[in-house]
């Protein structure tokens, strides 16, 4: 890493590196879509966005800074928002915050003082299945992107054009950084950024740039408790929350293996801990303020290994940035007037580096039946359920729908089954691999 995780840097460099993991994240598309789903009006929808903001920047503040303590970006889940527009929709908007607080005060208390977090991760989460659930977040992200931009607004051409430009000065800067000193370590550090405006000029010249909803957004607006209704609290909403919640720690445990392999630092049991409390309170902070469940973005955790910057300096100045968008309209607005293909041009080679860093996890392991059915079947459901047509769901149960609608919420239950139900022989030795091989 070019900057290390406890390394300390300027608050200007902070602030600009910071920026980029913030216009590179696309935080706002879950709340949107959730509003949809509600029917909220648009000014209902303006703030429910101004509030993920804001939560996000909370969240991102109390996990780097004070529960996992590393460069974690915190953002709203997809995995609940079937859930969220089921109980809104039949029981109102009160009961969804009814039903988020209990989960997030659950999530807390098994990190401390319970300290049950830990011993479970260690029990099912070896090496081979925490290498195999970051190629699995890479790979289930891929096809995302790619959506993303074949069914942004516009001409379907040019739009993949401005995602491969994007994509393209973002790899130049890459491996300028990596040939290079000086003016290749700079263009490293701010490579994302560099490729946002590329993208972004390069969208003007196809009219696909509006900054227009800009002028109509409020320059400052003051975030409230439970700014949808009072929190009601229905018994069959809080067990299906709570099933959620544990649904997006185990994504999200995914996202923080990917960037303990990429710093370099130990996930050990104190630090699992905190980060399930840091978790908990990052969802509650939501649920207080009218937002989703929180989770740590694997994108932003990939930018990690692109950019070569770990500082946790950096993740707090992002932030911080993240909680004055929730509490200035005007700039939310515009980080979410850059074009789609722009962020999931850059988004595609993110999910690159993720599956790499899985694969350095799991290089050291040798491969037999065990291991290949452990990796690879795991890897197949999650390609399954990622092209899984979505009316292929709408007449199971509501909670196998929750996991069916997320593609690394299966490949990783899958890898940690298939590890815990498939016995496990004496490991050879490659040397002893080759003896029975000739034999």
């Amino acid at each position: 890493m070019l900057i290390s995780v406890n390394e300390k840097i300027g608050y200007q460099k902070a602030f600009i590196l910071g920026l980029q993991h913030v216009l590179a994240m696309d935080l706002y598309i879950a709340p949107i879509i959730i509003a949809g789903l509600l029917s909220l009006s648009t000014e209902n929808t303006s703030f429910f966005v101004q509030m993920c903001f804001l939560a996000t920047g909370i969240a991102t503040l109390i996990q780097t800074g004070a529960g996992l303590k590393l460069p974690v970006v915190q953002g709203p889940s997809y995995v609940p928002i079937g859930a969220i527009a089921a109980i809104g929709g039949k029981l109102g908007l009160g009961a969804i915050a009814g039903s988020l607080i209990p989960g997030a005060i659950i999530i807390t208390l098994i990190g401390y003082p319970v300290r049950w977090f830990a011993k479970a991760v260690r029990k099912i989460i070896p090496p081979l299945v925490g290498g195999t659930v970051i190629i699995i977040v890479g790979i289930s992200l891929m096809p995302t992107g790619l959506n993303n931009i074949y069914q942004a607004e516009g001409n379907i051409g040019e739009n993949i054009l401005i995602a491969v430009i994007s994509a393209a000065v973002l790899i130049i800067c890459m491996l300028l950084g990596r040939n290079m000193r000086g003016i290749g370590t700079f263009f490293r550090l701010v490579s994302v950024i560099i490729a946002i405006i590329a993208g972004t000029i390069a969208a003007s010249f196809f009219g696909s740039v509006d900054f227009s909803p800009v002028k109509e957004a409020s320059w400052f607006s003051l975030p409230s408790f439970f700014p949808f209704g009072k929190p009601v609290f229905n018994v069959s909403a809080i067990i299906t929350m709570v099933f959620v919640y544990f649904i997006i720690l185990l994504e999200t445990t995914g996202t923080w293996f990917v960037v303990s392999s990429i710093t370099g630092e130990e996930l050990n049991d104190k630090r699992l801990n905190r980060a399930s409390v840091g978790e908990g309170l990052g969802c509650l902070v939501g649920s207080l303020f009218g937002s989703t469940p929180m989770t740590g973005y694997s994108s932003n955790a990939g930018l990690l290994a692109i950019t070569g910057v770990a500082s946790r300096m950096v993740i707090m100045a992002s932030g911080a940035i993240l909680v004055c968008l929730g509490l200035i309209p005007k700039l939310s607005t515009a980080i979410t007037c850059i074009p789609e293909p722009v962020i999931n041009g850059i988004f595609g080679i993110v999910c690159v580096a993720i599956v790499t860093n899985g694969m350095k996890v799991i290089q050291p392991i040798v491969i037999d039946d065990r291991t290949m059915m452990i990796i690879g079947i795991p890897i197949l459901l999650t390609i399954a359920v990622t092209i899984l047509p979505s009316e292929a769901l709408n007449n199971v149960p509501d909670w196998a729908n929750y996991i069916l609608s997320s593609a690394t919420t299966v490949g990783a239950l899958a890898t940690v089954l298939l590890n815990l139900f498939i016995p496990n022989q004496k490991a050879r030795t490659p040397l002893e691999q080759e003896v029975k091989l000739v034999n």
